[in-house]
């Protein structure tokens, strides 16, 4: 800790006046076991500043070389998140940093003791982490995120001061940068020092009765056995998205944790877009990309072949919708034209929503079919070769999810209306996978178990999927899915529909059509997710979808074998349904009396 030695005579001094060198001490904003911070008055310059310093001194001469050359790399950086270094320069044998404060107070002043409001939290840490994104990327960690190192301006502007001063402190605890690999860690250290920082934000209390960061990082896994997770009860409501990114940020998991300030920052940019009411909402995340890539892309040849039979007689067009329904992005892609205000505005007041292929080829007409076949971007858009084998599986899935659904069906019910809202069921999956491939991967990887770090222990649970989700995007799949659906025009009972039933809640009677279709849809989809976990866990899921859906549905186990056990080839048996032949304009019954009886 630095001991302030005067440079004048103490004789002209008052007492109780601190210095050092020309600057003086006016008090200490705060200091943990690898930095202090002062509010110092410059004579010199007639202006107050934030001093930051090391708590020790560097041991050699070459330590101090490379504190000041880490230092000056770090006050080169320009980035509005970042504060503005006036002065480096070494006192009596200390190194230290000058900040212009710009008649900011520090975040440890600031901060009320019921924490701040969800959305300015998560704000404020937005902030922090574009800051140090492009100080990471710069090669530079900064080693003590602490609050009295952020500044906070009456505006609300929030800027991270102190980079790289810790720099020789973690060099004595072995985590400078000297290597790609520590400084990758040192990085992650500061990310998560981050997440303890939001802790603080929303709770307004220290994590772990504990005022300095650094310290609480050391008390976490690997190092310590500490868990920091939000309490339940917050004296500012805490929305569960937030939530589950506040925990997943300091999990007791290494794996499960943020590795970048970008991924933690993405997931927290969508919350923000998601919970905001102007503009936002899921569909804030996509709305450009769906605009240059489509909602999903053209399966190899399914469009093509789409084309060339729309060009043929209107007698086939059972043909043909088979041949759309094979192509998810076709199929989406005609539901979305005939559901947009422009062509509903066309239909007979108290239509709804159209939910079969063939209708839409009856409205669209054979040549509009043509041209939403050929508008499609081609396999595999703008995906790599892992994203494309990834969504490649999964829309697999989906297709063999349908036709479990058209199998288990209760009698007298559309094949192509069940096919496609198990579907759309997955809406949302689909277009994490094409439009956020590398999220998608985290999602997956946050739902696996982990090995237990005791052998006699069972191992841990993954995260659900709506957690992963949110800790990932900072929105639900499902919410992304409903809210593309709401795009394309659909309404409140086909937005019901299509979101699947919970896992935490057993179905209930149904009321309606609309329920009973919903029901058989999430019924197939979850017979076919069970399929997908290791195979000594199979059995039990499958079990459990029988036990939740049978009596409803009125199956057994040797149905859902059955039915699990069609191949996706098996035609969806559209010629034998009483809307083959091309149809006039006319109202398109709902989803409540879609239910056609033979």
């Amino acid at each position: 800790m630095p001991n302030p030695q005067p440079d004048v005579s103490a004789a002209a001094r008052t007492p109780a006046v601190r210095w050092f060198g020309r600057m003086q001490l006016l008090r200490l904003l705060g200091r943990s076991e690898r930095t202090m911070a002062w509010r110092v008055a410059d004579a010199r310059i007639g202006q107050d500043l934030v001093l930051v310093l090391p708590r020790v001194q560097p041991v050699d001469a070459a330590a101090m070389d490379r504190w000041q050359q880490a230092v000056r790399q770090a006050s080169r950086l320009d980035h509005p998140c970042l504060a503005a270094v006036v002065e480096t320069g070494v006192q009596d044998g200390w190194p230290y940093v000058a900040y212009d404060p710009r008649d900011g107070a520090t975040l440890s002043e600031r901060l009320p003791a019921r924490g701040v409001p969800a959305s300015e939290a998560a704000e404020w840490t937005t902030q922090l982490l574009q800051g140090l994104a492009y100080a990471h990327e710069a090669g530079l960690a900064h080693h003590d995120l602490q609050p009295y190192m952020v500044l906070a301006s009456d505006d609300g502007q929030l800027r991270v001061a102190g980079l790289a001063v810790a720099v020789e402190m973690a060099h004595a605890a072995g985590d400078v940068p000297g290597s790609l690999r520590v400084q990758r860690a040192a990085a992650e250290r500061d990310v998560l020092a981050c997440g303890v920082l939001l802790h603080l934000l929303l709770t307004g209390q220290p994590a772990l009765e504990e005022s300095d960061i650094g310290r609480v990082v050391a008390r976490l896994p690997p190092v310590g056995r500490e868990i920091v997770r939000l309490p339940w009860s917050t004296a500012q409501p805490v929305p569960e998205p937030l939530r589950a990114i506040a925990n997943r940020a300091t999990d007791r998991q290494e794996r499960q944790r943020y590795r970048g300030a970008r991924t933690l920052l993405r997931a927290l940019e969508g919350w923000l877009q998601s919970d905001s009411g102007a503009g936002g909402g899921p569909l804030a995340l996509l709305a450009d990309r769906l605009r240059t890539a489509g909602v999903l892309p053209a399966s190899p040849g399914g469009a093509a072949r789409a084309a060339r039979l729309a060009m043929m007689e209107r007698g086939r067009t059972a043909e043909l919708a088979e041949v759309v329904l094979d192509d998810l992005a076709l199929s989406f892609e005609l539901l979305r034209l005939v559901n947009s205000a422009q062509v509903r505005g066309a239909q007979i007041s108290g239509s709804g929503p159209v939910l079969t292929v063939r209708r839409a080829i009856a409205m669209l007409g054979l040549d509009g079919v043509r041209r939403a076949a050929l508008a499609l971007r081609p396999w595999p858009g703008p995906l790599g070769e892992t994203g494309a084998a990834d969504l490649e599986r999964l829309i697999d899935r989906c297709k063999r999810a349908g036709r479990v659904a058209i199998a288990l069906r209760p009698a007298g019910y559309d094949a192509e209306v069940v096919y496609l809202i198990a579907l759309l069921q997955n809406l949302g999956r689909l277009v994490v996978h094409y439009h956020f491939a590398d999220e998608a991967a985290q999602i997956r990887r946050l739902m696996l178990p982990a090995p237990s770090p005791r052998p006699e222990e069972p191992e841990e649970p993954g995260m659900t999927e709506e957690g992963a989700s949110f800790a990932v995007l900072g929105v639900d799949i499902e919410a992304i899915g409903a809210a593309v659906a709401r795009h394309w025009g659909l309404d409140d009972n086909v937005l019901t529909m299509v979101r699947r039933q919970s896992l935490a809640t057993a179905p209930r009677s149904t009321e309606g059509d609309d329920d009973l279709l919903r029901a058989a849809a999430s019924c197939a989809n979850e017979a076919i997710d069970a399929q997908a976990l290791p195979a000594g866990r199979v059995a039990a899921a499958l079990t459990r979808v029988v036990t939740r859906y049978g009596r409803l549905l009125n199956f057994g186990p040797r149905e859902l074998q059955e039915a699990l056990q069609a191949k996706a080839s098996t035609p969806l048996g559209l010629a034998q349904s009483p809307m083959t032949a091309p149809m006039p304009l006319q109202p398109e019954p709902t989803a409540a009396t879609s239910r056609l009886r033979s």
